[in-house]
């Protein structure tokens, strides 16, 4: 009987103690987290941003009706290749065309009407030389019927010449200034008559002139029912029709606008990127262009132009044109040229650009979702008390705004715990990012899982469980 009892309790001893090594286990485990780690590493790093757009010309021309009226001819049609200058439309121009005509004509009746003015202009010139010349020819005849009649003075004066013959002489003298004064007034006369004929010389050709500027006028409204192509290019699109009515000046309306020319010399990938990502792009940056049409083909492209103004994401209007503050997403535009468009691209297609930002060449890296943001007072020991409640003290304002300062930074793993410690960051790649400063290569880090990093407090114990899955995720 004393053996049984002795059995049973020698059994009661092992199983107590058994309970207690697993109590005192257990205890011991309370508090610690299993954790995925990693290490800190050198690799090649690559920034890129991501954005979306559309396939446009570098250079296109929309080219709007310039007139009311009819659509009388069409003379391509969309994807023909046009040169600078070729007709490409035309509006039905009757009324335009002979308004023309008819100012035509009177531009030439002002012409005729001008060329006999200047050829009686002509006529009076001359006519002015032959009265000068008369002039010339009397005045030297009155020279000489003054110096016989002179002579004759003397003569008759001595009595040597008869008075019949002075009588001849003063007669021929009284003659010869009569023809002079009478060739004078002809010659003033034809000069009033040459005044009057340049005066009206200078009105036909002021009448000429105002002709030709009403021609001009008229060619110009007629040339405005013609379009012709204001560059080299492809028609790539066409939204009339022969025999429709085309209306200019209607804004956002398919009857102002006949055509659209594109300079296909230069193709761009137009895309918006995030406010966020536009102070990293610059221009030259490279960039990789996707198509939605052509599948499983990338394109290479170099960043040309970058928008200053932002764009409301939900309006497609530019955030200052906005009449009310808007804290939505806003984006930037930017250009990227393409540099070897296959032949058959078409504007309007749908592409994905990554841009390359920056690159590092055997860079200090760690995972992105290691990052993680403490406050400083979080970091901080909590101060050991003795005996009691701790002393009612006034808080210090500038203290409690440091101690919620936010840090940047990682959990390192040694000797079984995690410590916080704080990073500084460079460029970011598709799943690492750049440490600058704050860790070592080789260094083991917290990677996982989300929930853990979120919450994982500063030197706590850790387990690293790398094997089991989900850990990386929340």
């Amino acid at each position: 009987m004393k053996r049984k009892w002795k059995a049973i309790l020698i059994v009661l001893v092992v199983a107590a103690l058994g309970i207690g090594v697993y109590a005192s286990t257990v205890y011991s485990k309370r508090g610690v987290v299993a954790v995925q780690t990693g290490k800190v590493v050198r690799s090649d790093l690559i920034s890129l941003v991501t954005a979306s757009g559309e396939i446009k010309p570098k250079n296109y021309i929309n080219i709007g009706a310039n007139a009311i009226g009819v659509l009388s001819e069409i003379l391509v049609k969309e994807g023909d290749h046009v040169r600078k200058g070729q007709l490409v439309a035309r509006v039905e121009n009757i009324q335009p065309e002979a308004q023309v005509n008819s100012q035509k004509a009177a531009v030439s009746s002002a012409e005729a009407d001008s060329n006999a003015a200047e050829a009686s202009l002509k006529v009076g010139d001359e006519n002015l030389r032959t009265q000068q010349a008369l002039i010339d020819h009397s005045q030297a005849d009155l020279e000489h019927a003054k110096l016989d009649f002179d002579r004759a003075k003397e003569l008759y004066k001595d009595q040597l010449l008869a008075k019949q013959d002075f009588d001849t002489k003063k007669a021929a003298y009284d003659g010869a200034v009569a023809a002079l004064l009478e060739q004078q007034t002809r010659l003033a006369q034809a000069q009033a008559q040459r005044e009057q004929e340049a005066a009206q010389l200078a009105s036909y050709q002021r009448h000429v002139a105002q002709s030709q500027a009403t021609l001009a006028q008229v060619t110009d409204m007629l040339h405005k029912y013609d379009s012709y192509a204001p560059l080299d290019g492809v028609v790539t699109n066409l939204p009339v029709r022969q025999g429709e009515t085309v209306v200019p000046g209607v804004q956002n309306s398919a009857s102002s606008t006949i055509m659209t020319i594109a300079d296909m010399s230069l193709i761009t990938a137009e895309v918006k990127v995030d406010e966020t990502d536009i102070v990293s792009v610059k221009l030259g940056q490279k960039a990789d262009i996707t198509i939605d049409a052509v599948p499983n083909k990338i394109f290479k492209g170099h960043v040309i132009e970058i928008g200053d103004t932002a764009i409301l994401r939900s309006t497609g209007l530019a955030a200052s044109q906005s009449a009310v503050s808007s804290q939505e997403a806003k984006d930037f535009k930017v250009v990227i040229a393409m540099d070897d468009p296959p032949a058959d691209i078409r504007p309007g297609l749908s592409c994905t650009a990554k841009i390359t930002s920056a690159t590092r060449q055997k860079a200090l890296t760690i995972p992105i979702q290691a990052l993680t943001i403490r406050q400083k007072g979080d970091l901080e020991e909590k101060p050991k008390t003795g005996g009691g409640a701790l002393a009612a003290t006034k808080p210090d304002p500038a203290a409690e705004k440091a101690r919620k300062e936010e840090v940047q930074g990682v959990f390192v793993v040694s000797g079984g715990k995690a410590t916080f410690r704080k990073v500084e960051t460079g460029i970011t790649g598709a799943t690492d990012i750049e440490v600058l400063s704050g860790l070592q290569e080789g260094d083991e880090i917290v990677t996982g899982s989300y929930q853990v990093i979120r919450t994982l407090k500063n030197q706590a114990q850790v387990k690293v469980d790398n094997k089991t899955p989900g850990l990386q995720r929340a």
